[in-house]
């Protein structure tokens, strides 16, 4: 997922809408990172929840841009299947995103 964003504010938005490929329900947890995977201060509504089964749902994420014209910023989907239901394995899925402010 990648993604180019203009703004003519201090600050950009950026929707992703994560999806649950498993049988089952799991948590997820949205984080903000720069370039370099570096957590970052974001307002991410809503950072953590549950998805049921095949269930998608909408993310907001506002990001400053610190008096930067350009920000370079990953949006990570973290998750963690619940105990007992195959192998526990936690996966991340990012998409890469660049922000001009006009």
């Amino acid at each position: 997922m990648r993604g180019e964003i203009r703004s003519f504010t201090d600050s950009f938005a950026v929707r992703v809408q994560p999806r649950n490929p498993y049988k089952h329900r799991i948590d997820v947890s949205i984080r903000a990172y720069d370039a370099d995977f570096r957590p970052i201060d974001a307002r991410i509504s809503p950072p953590d929840f549950s998805l049921g089964a095949g269930a998608s749902r909408s993310v907001l994420v506002v990001v400053n841009f610190n008096g930067a014209r350009e920000r370079r910023v990953r949006i990570c989907t973290e998750s963690a299947p619940f105990p007992g239901k195959g192998v526990g394995m936690k996966a991340q899925i990012c998409g890469k995103f660049i922000a001009y402010r006009q």
